[in-house]
C-alpha cells in the first residue's frame, strides 16, 4: 500500500537532471518546458492516485510509513530516507503539485524568449522537489533537507537575473535571514532529540516515533525552549515579524517564482512544520501565545505596508506575508486544521493572483515596447482600464481578490472567517483572544482595501499611458490564461469542502480528514484549555456577518478613493505625509536593520579585514618576505658571475675565520 509514494519527489527530480544536464544542448523550449511541466504533473497524478487510495481507508489506517532506503545508523542515532503519507502531508503534496503544475504550464509562455530557459525550469522542477521532501519526510533529518533545499532554490530564482545587481542582493537577503532562522530549527531539532534520549532513553527524531512518546513531554519547561527555537526557523522561512523583510524583495525574481514561493512552497513551510509536530506545540502555552502574538502582529503590520506599495507585485508579497500572519494566528491558538485550511485555499488565490500580476506585466512589457517608453511595467500607476483589454486576466484576478478580501461564498471567506472565530472563541489564552480577533478582524479590512485598490488602479478607471502604448495591449496566450481560469475557478469553490457546520447540513469534511492529524494535540490542548467549538450559533453568526460587514467597508473605502473621487488619495497623504512616508517606505524597517545589524557587520568586517588581515596576517607574510628578500639582497652579489666579487667574498670569508680563531 503506497509503495510507489517515492515517485512523487523522484518525478520532478528526473526533470531537474535532464533539464540541467542537457537542456542546453536540447535548446528547444517546448521541449524543456514539456519536460519541467510534465516532471510535476507526474507527480500531481501519482498524489491523486494516492488521495484516492486514502479515501476508502479507515481514518486510523491513513498513516503510512515508506522506508525508501535506510541511511543513518550509528549507535542509538538512526534516520532513515522514508516518507510518511498521512491526510496532513496528503494535502500537502496535491497542493506542491497541483498549483506548481499549473505554474510551470504558466511559465512556458512567460518565461519565452528568455536566457536560461532550461536553467530556469532545472530549478523549478529542484525546487518542487525539495518542498515535497520536506512534507512528506517521516523524520527531521529528512524534512531539513527539504528545508534546506528550498532555502538554495529560492536563492538561485530569486536571483535568476543575476546581472542585476538588485536581484543578487535580495537573493544573499534571502538566503542569508533563512540561515538565521534554519539556526533555531536545528537547536530545537536538538533539544528535543537530547531530551527524550537522555530522559526516557528513546533516541529518535522520527515524527511518528515522537508522538507516540509525546505524553512523556512536560508541559512548558524544556518543551519551550524547543518549540521556541522551531518557531524561530518557522518565522525566517515562513517570513514572520522579525524575519519577513526578504520575501517582498524576492519580487526580483521572475513572476512565476513569485507564485511558486509565495503559494505553493517554501513560506508555507513554517505553517506546515508547526502543524506536524502540533503535539509537542501545544504542550507549551507560552510558545502558543508568542505565535499567537507574532502572526497577529505580523497580519496587521504587513497589511498596513501593503495599502501604500505601488508596485503590483509587492502590494501581493505583502498580502503573502500578512496571510501567512492569519496562518500563525490559527496555530497559535490551536486552530490546527483552520490554519491548513486557509493555507490551502491561500495558495489557490495567491497563485492566481501573482500569475494575473505576471499577466499584467507581460502585456504592458509589449505595450511599452511597441510604444518605445522605458517606463515601469510593474508600477500601478502607470496602468488602468486594462479590464477591457485583458478580459480574462480581469475576471480570474478579480475572482481572486474577492476571495482573498473574505466575502462570502469564495473560498477565503470560509478560511478566514473560521481563523477569526476560533481567535475569538477559543480560550487558550484567555482575555488575549478578544485583542487576537481584533488585530485579525483590522488586519482583514485593511487586506479588503489593499487588494481592490490594486484591482481599481490596474484594470478601472482611464488608461494612464499614452494611445499608441494602449493600442499594444492584449490579453496573453491560452498557455498564460488557462492556469489562471483553473486557479480563479479553485480560489471561488475550494472552500467548500471545509464550510463550517453553521452554513449547512453537511459535515465539515476538511476538519474530519484532518482529525487523526491533529487528535492527539487538541486532548494535550484540552488539559489546560476547553477547545472551541461552534454550540454559540447566535455568537458564530454575528462574528460572521461582522466579518462581512469588515471585508465590504475596506471594498468601499478602496472604490470611493480610486474609482468615484481618484484626488482623495492625495489629499490624504498631503494632510498626513509623516505617516504616508513611513508607511511608504515600509516602516523603515529595512533600514533599522541596516542600522542595528547590516552596518555593524560590515564594520566588523571592514575591521577584521583592514585591522587584523592586512595588518597581523598580511604583515607576517610580508615581514618574513621582505626579511628574507633583505638577506638575499645581500647575499646575491656571492652569485653575481662578476670575479672581483667573488675575491671580495673569499678575503671576507678568510678575515672572519681568522676573527673567529683569534678571539675564540
Amino acid at each position: 500500500m503506497f509503495d510507489y509514494v517515492w515517485l512523487i519527489p523522484f518525478f520532478p527530480l528526473v526533470g531537474f537532471l535532464i533539464n540541467g544536464l542537457f537542456g542546453k544542448k536540447i535548446k528547444n523550449e517546448a521541449v524543456i518546458g514539456a519536460i519541467g511541466t510534465l516532471a510535476i504533473f507526474s507527480s500531481f497524478i501519482v498524489s491523486c492516485m494516492i488521495l484516492l487510495e486514502m479515501i476508502g481507508l479507515a481514518p486510523e489506517q491513513r498513516i503510512f510509513e515508506k522506508v525508501v532506503f535506510p541511511w543513518i545508523h550509528s549507535g542509538n542515532f538512526k534516520a532513515d530516507m522514508a516518507f510518511l503519507l498521512d491526510p496532513l502531508s496528503c494535502i500537502m503534496i496535491m497542493v506542491v503539485t497541483g498549483v506548481g503544475s499549473l505554474i510551470h504550464l504558466y511559465s512556458i509562455g512567460y518565461m519565452h524568449g528568455e536566457e536560461g530557459f532550461y536553467r530556469f525550469f532545472a530549478y523549478l522542477n529542484l525546487f518542487c522537489m525539495s518542498m515535497l521532501l520536506l512534507v512528506l519526510g517521516s523524520n527531521m533529518l529528512v524534512m531539513f533537507i527539504g528545508w534546506e533545499g528550498v532555502g538554495l532554490c529560492s536563492y538561485l530564482l530569486i536571483g535568476y537575473y543575476f546581472h542585476k545587481k538588485s536581484a543578487g542582493d535580495a537573493a544573499k537577503k534571502a538566503f542569508v535571514m533563512n540561515r538565521v532562522g534554519d539556526f533555531g530549527f536545528l537547536i530545537g531539532l536538538f533539544t528535543l532529540y537530547w531530551w527524550l534520549g537522555s530522559n526516557h532513553n528513546i533516541w529518535t527524531i522520527n515524527f511518528v516515533e515522537i508522538k507516540a512518546a509525546s505524553h512523556l513531554l512536560p508541559y512548558g519547561g524544556v518543551v519551550t525552549v524547543a518549540t521556541l527555537c522551531f518557531f524561530v526557523g518557522a518565522t525566517g522561512k515562513s517570513a514572520q515579524i522579525p524575519l519577513f523583510t526578504w520575501l517582498p524583495d524576492a519580487m526580483e525574481g521572475p513572476t512565476p517564482v513569485s507564485a511558486l514561493i509565495h503559494a505553493a512552497t517554501m513560506v508555507t513551510a513554517g505553517v506546515y512544520m508547526i502543524a506536524r509536530m502540533s503535539f509537542v506545540f501545544i504542550k507549551s502555552p507560552e510558545t502558543m501565545m508568542v505565535i499567537a502574538i507574532v502572526g497577529a502582529t505580523t497580519a496587521i503590520f504587513a497589511a498596513t505596508i501593503g495599502t501604500a506599495q505601488n508596485d503590483i507585485k509587492r502590494v501581493l508579497a505583502y498580502s503573502t506575508v500578512s496571510q501567512l500572519g492569519y496562518m500563525f494566528l490559527a496555530m497559535g491558538v490551536g486552530a490546527f486544521s483552520a490554519g491548513i485550511f486557509h493555507l490551502m485555499t491561500h495558495a489557490f488565490f495567491k497563485a492566481c493572483l501573482f500569475l494575473g500580476s505576471g499577466s499584467v506585466i507581460h502585456s504592458m512589457h509589449h505595450a511599452l515596447h511597441k510604444g518605445h517608453l522605458h517606463d515601469d511595467a510593474q508600477d500601478m500607476r502607470n496602468m488602468g482600464g486594462l479590464r477591457k483589454a485583458m478580459p480574462i486576466t480581469f475576471v480570474t484576478f478579480l475572482i481572486s481578490t474577492i476571495a482573498i478580501a473574505g466575502l462570502p461564498g469564495l473560498s477565503g471567506f470560509f478560511s478566514k472567517d473560521e481563523i477569526l472565530w476560533q481567535a475569538f472563541s477559543n480560550p487558550l489564552h484567555g482575555d488575549l483572544n478578544i485583542v487576537l480577533w481584533a488585530v485579525g478582524a483590522a488586519a482583514a479590512l485593511l487586506t479588503a482595501f489593499y487588494m481592490f485598490r490594486l484591482v481599481f488602479m490596474t484594470f478601472f478607471g482611464a488608461c494612464r499611458i499614452n494611445s499608441k502604448v494602449k493600442e499594444h495591449l492584449h490579453e496573453s496566450p491560452l498557455v498564460i490564461t488557462i492556469p489562471l481560469m483553473v486557479l480563479a475557478f479553485l480560489a471561488a469553490f475550494g472552500g467548500y469542502i471545509g464550510m463550517p457546520k453553521l452554513l449547512g447540513m453537511l459535515p465539515n469534511y476538511f476538519e474530519h480528514w484532518l482529525e487523526p492529524v491533529f487528535e492527539l494535540a487538541n486532548e494535550y490542548g484540552a488539559t489546560y484549555a476547553h477547545q472551541a467549538d461552534h454550540s454559540n450559533h447566535a455568537l458564530e453568526w454575528l462574528m460572521m456577518g461582522g466579518s462581512v460587514a469588515i471585508a465590504i467597508i475596506g471594498i468601499a473605502i478602496a472604490f470611493t478613493m480610486y474609482v468615484q473621487n481618484t484626488t482623495l488619495p492625495k489629499k490624504f497623504t498631503d494632510t498626513f505625509p509623516g505617516l504616508y512616508r513611513a508607511v511608504y517606505n515600509k516602516w523603515y524597517i529595512d533600514e533599522l536593520y541596516d542600522y542595528a545589524f547590516v552596518n555593524p557587520c560590515k564594520a566588523f568586517g571592514q575591521f577584521l579585514w583592514k585591522g587584523f588581515d592586512v595588518i597581523v596576517i598580511d604583515g607576517v607574510v610580508n615581514g618574513v618576505a621582505r626579511v628574507i628578500m633583505g638577506f638575499s639582497g645581500v647575499f646575491r652579489y656571492m652569485q653575481s658571475g662578476m670575479i672581483h666579487n667573488y675575491a671580495w667574498s673569499m678575503a671576507f670569508g678568510v678575515v672572519v675565520m681568522l676573527g673567529y680563531y683569534v678571539f675564540k
